[in-house]
């Protein structure tokens, strides 16, 4: 019976090795709780739209990087190739975490935000990607010069 499982269970292990699916697994799904939004995600109550870029995915990175640090208690925790993950502390120590995953054939920016602890954020994650999006938009309009048709 061992060796039957073990046989099931390693064909499923290859399949995730190989990468098939990535581009729908590159962001973990949101949990049945309210306190996470995804980019990725079918449910229209979670989901919230890619974040557009123009120009390079290592200019996007940057962007998005400098983006984070401006926002008031957060971190860059980790940062490289297509990937940028951060923390964001409210005030009473509660920790979010939010993944962005860079699209560069396609010219967008994946992203999931969601709450480590508790049910309800109250709107904080959808909001913050929001604020996110647009402040990004405003440093990339502003580091190319002016506007896309400099680009």
């Amino acid at each position: 019976m061992r060796i039957l499982q073990i046989f099931l269970f390693l064909p499923g292990m290859f399949f995730l090795a190989s990468g098939a699916g990535a581009g729908e697994a590159d962001l973990p799904p949101c949990p049945s709780s309210p306190n996470c939004v995804s980019s990725r995600d079918p449910d229209p109550a979670r989901r919230v739209d890619p974040i557009p870029f123009r120009g390079t995915p290592e200019e996007a990175r940057e962007a998005l990087e400098a983006v984070v640090r401006s926002l008031p208690r957060s971190k860059v925790i980790a940062s490289s190739g297509d990937l940028v993950r951060a923390e964001f502390r409210s005030q009473l120590g509660f920790v979010d975490d939010v993944e962005f995953r860079i699209d560069g054939a396609a010219g967008m920016i994946h992203v999931r935000s969601a709450s480590r602890k508790g049910y309800w954020d109250l709107g904080v994650n959808r909001r913050r990607v929001v604020a996110i999006r647009e402040t990004f938009g405003n440093v990339m309009e502003k580091g190319s010069g002016g506007g896309p048709e400099n680009r």
